[in-house]
């Protein structure tokens, strides 16, 4: 299916980075010159099959592009299919016995697009050869591959060494005590050891070559270096023969090329693999069995760049840092198992002494229960409604703002072992760069006002794009209501399905009605919110597109921050809905709020809505965990692999495995989409870890266990299962840190509110220092429960079934603070509820206060920098000056020697300098 197909292969002219072009002009265009030179220096050529090389053997692959070919046709035109690998098109063996001219002019269309995608790739490839880049065409069995050598690259690598200093003898006995007792956790990827002298850094330039060590000019720039700089120089690349200006972003959005990627070093397996970077990382990193070791976050970014490296060093920090808050969470977690029995107001639920029948909890339907009946779940919300709730909020803030510092320093140092100090000096003009979409609708604004296409003075403004911003405000404001709408359906769902089985089971059954319509709510929950958070990332995509953005950056971040509103809308909204509105808009007995007519509105357990809540949490956090993340992550990959493979016979799907190139198996990999789903899920996992932590102190053990598998399943994803993504050189994790610092802000004010209002702290503490008898909450569940006559029904929702419980009842009991009907203010509230109110609203604000003032004197405390990292920045930048001065001292010497005439007029701006 593939050998037989004909094609050839054309080295084309490239422009070397020797002195002498000439001669890597004439090597790049006889390769049997450059093989014999290869031979005559004891280096072999590679196995193209095996490695990313040409079909010589020495030239590196850089960088794919593939794209459709319409073969020659010699007599009638004739229909043809795209084969799977290359888009390659072949021919039907038995043409049409009579042309139809329908589908003549149809083919003559087709034909004639097809010339002009073929003559724009013939001017896009002859500027990047013109560009320095040399190519190799496979046509019918493999695509476009491109090398570089060209000399106006930048790279931060020396000669020049200095000696890094340790610190202190303390310190450094420190270091050295954890690096042995940390070295059986540390990946075997032979960069463990820490190094006492580091290279000075600086932008490779041609005319300071001299510098930096040249001695093998093949492996001087990695192959993570080598395709992120072809890309730029595809992206920047011009193609003018269709009406607007166009880089390898706007060919692939034409469809004049199908894909465009870099490659991997080679496979992970078999017995013909060679050792490089890609099996490493896989021996090493992206395997289960080795959860427990460190990440070789060097290696990553070697291989991946600096932005995969930031993200997956960021999440090991992450990591990390919920062990300590997973170990509180547990201890606090076992307090509430451990004093269960000695809680006072679970106790007196549970005694049946006490006697107390509560009013229904719906119309008609439900009839009079015992206050006994909830003995069950007033125990279980003693587990998460505890005195340790407080402190567990309080550290849940501190372990957010230590986090975030600890990630501050860690990025630090990174940026000064990756020489990326002094990045934004070096390479913010990259980011500026507009994107081809923007320079098409600047294209077409200065074609309607008659302007030339390269005049620099049209730009788009808030009035070009008034009517996408009108559209984006419209539908995040709709889509918000949509949110809100699903939330109340369930809302109404809880509702209906409760009254249907209370009037539609037997007794013995109602009991388990409440946990069940509980349950099986969350559990709906769950899937829209996993089926929306879909919907809402392509719709928040498409708004995007349409705002055009100018620069890629400027396109991340508004996308991001799109996507997050909405996501983190469609996460927390129902949570929001349980913890501070469920129970507190229902009214009384007598003059109950309703809603679509005859449904009342749900009212909390007689413990408080907080158990509820922490069964949402726990299946939300749970299903979006193992649905979302990792089933969808491991199974969508697969499936798409499986659907590729599926194209190919299976019969020679293994003989084609061998002899495919590694071009040609990169191609069935899946494309690499971009980091932000990663991102975002662990920013919504961190939210559920800081925003209702009072609730649910075990959530940050199972962000843990879930992180521990979620480091080797993208290890594993990005190794095997993705093409290799552009290294892309970034100094920190960009809008991502503002998010977390956000919700780590409010996390504060959402824990004070769920411990005033959702949880029983302050009424008991109320109860327990002005109104009990002697200083203890004995009594305290007879103080939060009013009196209602139940003569005072509205006609027709009075219970069925009065006589349930066997007596007539003539008071029945609701939780509210509302003064009794025999008062002379019947139903209204009473004193001890504007207590109790003031009092959360105190709690509220002190919280807050106190929280963030103690955060803010950690962040404070805490410096942004490591010392010893900013001794060596400061010691660097100075080696590197006293390195140009010597070299300036050294030219003007040489200068000096060869021509001893005085040379005035370049002897005054040196003099200058």
């Amino acid at each position: 299916m593939w050998r037989n197909e004909k094609y050839e292969t054309v080295p084309l002219d490239v422009k070397g980075i020797d002195e002498d072009n000439s001669k890597g002009t004439r090597d790049s265009l006889y390769p049997q010159t450059a093989l014999r030179k290869a031979q005559q220096v004891n280096e072999s050529p590679k196995d193209a099959k095996l490695s990313p090389y040409f079909q010589d053997g020495l030239r590196r692959i850089d960088y794919v592009l593939t794209y459709h070919v319409q073969k020659p046709q010699s007599t009638h035109k004739q229909s043809s299919k795209s084969c799977l690998c290359c888009g390659f098109r072949r021919e039907q063996k038995n043409p049409p016995a009579h042309e139809d001219p329908e589908l003549a002019a149809q083919e003559q269309r087709l034909d004639y697009h097809e010339d002009d995608q073929r003559l724009r790739r013939e001017e896009f490839e002859e500027n990047l050869r013109e560009m320095g880049l040399e190519m190799e065409k496979e046509e019918g069995v493999s695509p476009t591959v491109f090398s570089f050598t060209v000399g106006f690259i930048k790279i931060c690598v020396t000669r020049q060494k200095y000696e890094v200093s340790q610190g202190s003898s303390i310190v450094e006995k420190v270091n050295m005590f954890i690096q042995k007792v940390t070295a059986p956790l540390q990946p075997n990827v032979g960069e463990n050891q820490t190094e006492n002298e580091k290279p000075l850094s600086y932008p490779f330039s041609r005319e300071k070559q001299h510098l930096f060590d040249l001695s093998d000019r093949n492996s001087f720039f990695d192959s993570k270096t080598r395709s992120s700089i072809v890309y730029e120089i595809l992206k920047r690349t011009k193609c003018t023969r269709a009406k607007y200006i166009m880089g390898i972003s706007s060919l692939l959005g034409s469809g004049v090329y199908t894909e465009a990627y870099p490659l991997h070093d080679g496979d992970i397996d078999g017995v013909h693999a060679e050792t490089n970077d890609r099996k490493i990382l896989y021996e090493q990193w992206a395997s289960y069995s080795i959860f427990y070791k460190y990440q070789p976050i060097g290696l990553v970014r070697k291989y991946f760049g600096e932005k995969v490296g930031l993200y997956f060093a960021w999440l090991g920090v992450y990591t990390q840092m919920l062990i300590p808050a997973a170990i509180v969470g547990v201890i606090v977690f076992l307090y509430g198992c451990a004093t269960v029995d000695d809680n006072i107001p679970s106790m007196e639920v549970c005694d049946e002494r006490n006697n107390i029948t509560m009013c229904p909890m719906c119309d008609r339907a439900c009839s009079y229960w015992k206050l006994v009946t909830a003995c069950g779940t007033a125990r279980a919300s003693h587990l998460f409604d505890n005195a340790a709730t407080v402190f567990f909020a309080i550290f849940m803030a501190l372990w957010a703002t230590m986090f975030m510092e600890h990630w501050k320093r860690r990025q630090m140092r990174l940026n000064y072992i990756w020489d990326l100090t002094s990045f934004e000096d070096t390479e913010g003009k990259q980011k500026s760069h507009p994107r081809a979409e923007y320079e098409f609708h600047v294209m077409k604004k200065s074609l309607k006002k008659e302007q030339s296409p390269k005049a620099g003075n049209v730009k788009l403004t808030c009035r070009d794009r008034m009517p996408a911003y009108m559209t984006i405000i419209v539908m995040m404001f709709f889509l918000i209501f949509v949110t809100l709408a699903i939330v109340f359906g369930v809302v109404l769902y809880r509702v209906s399905i409760m009254t249907a089985l209370h009037m539609s089971s037997t007794p013995t059954f109602r009991t388990n009605i409440r946990a069940t319509v509980k349950t099986t709510a969350a559990i709906i929950n769950l899937i829209i919110i996993i089926l929306m958070d879909e919907v809402y990332g392509a719709i928040a995509r498409w708004l995007t597109i349409m705002e055009v953005p100018k620069t890629d950056k400027s396109f991340e971040e508004r996308l991001i921050f799109k996507t997050f509103i909405l996501k983190f809308a469609n996460a927390f909204t129902p949570i929001v809905y349980l913890a501070f509105f469920r129970g507190r808009i229902i009214g009384r007995p007598g003059k109950y709020l309703y809603v679509m007519g005859s449904y009342r509105m749900e009212e909390c357990a007689h413990a408080g809505c907080l158990m509820e809540l922490c069964i949402q949490l726990c299946i939300t956090m749970l299903g979006k965990q193992l649905i979302q993340n990792n089933l969808f992550e491991i199974g969508v990959p697969k499936l798409k692999k499986m659907l590729r493979q599926r194209k190919i016979d299976k019969k020679h799907q293994e003989e084609l495995n061998k002899t495919l190139h590694r071009h040609e198996k990169d191609h069935f990999l899946g494309p690499f989409v971009g980091l932000n789903p990663e991102y975002m899920e662990m920013i919504i996992q961190f939210g559920m870890v800081t925003l209702f932590v009072a609730s649910f102190p075990l959530a940050p053990l199972f962000a843990l266990l879930n992180n521990v598998i979620e480091i080797r399943l993208d290890a594993k994803k990005f190794v095997t299962e993705l093409r290799r993504p552009i290294a892309v050189r970034a100094k920190d994790i960009g809008i991502w840190y503002t998010l977390l610092r956000g919700i780590s802000k409010v996390a504060v004010i959402v824990n004070a509110f769920v411990i005033a209002f959702t949880s029983d702290l302050i009424p008991r503490l109320v109860y327990q220092y002005m109104y009990s008898p002697d200083g203890t909450l004995h009594g305290f569940v007879n103080h939060t429960l009013s009196y209602f006559n139940v003569s005072h029904f509205q006609p027709g929702t009075e219970p069925m079934e009065p006589m349930h419980l066997g007596y007539k009842v003539e008071v029945c009991r609701y939780k509210d603070y509302r003064d009794p009907p025999w008062s002379a203010t019947p139903y209204e509230f009473s004193r001890e509820f504007w207590a109790i109110l003031a009092a959360r609203l105190a709690f509220v604000i002190v919280f807050q206060n106190v929280v963030m003032l103690m955060s803010d004197f950690v962040d404070w405390l805490i410096p942004d920098i490591p010392k010893d990292i900013s001794i060596q920045i400061h010691k660097e930048r100075n080696l590197i000056v006293e390195l140009f001065m010597k070299e300036e001292r050294g030219k003007k010497y040489r200068n000096t020697i060869g021509d001893p005439s005085p040379q005035p007029l370049r002897s005054r701006p040196s003099s200058q300098a």
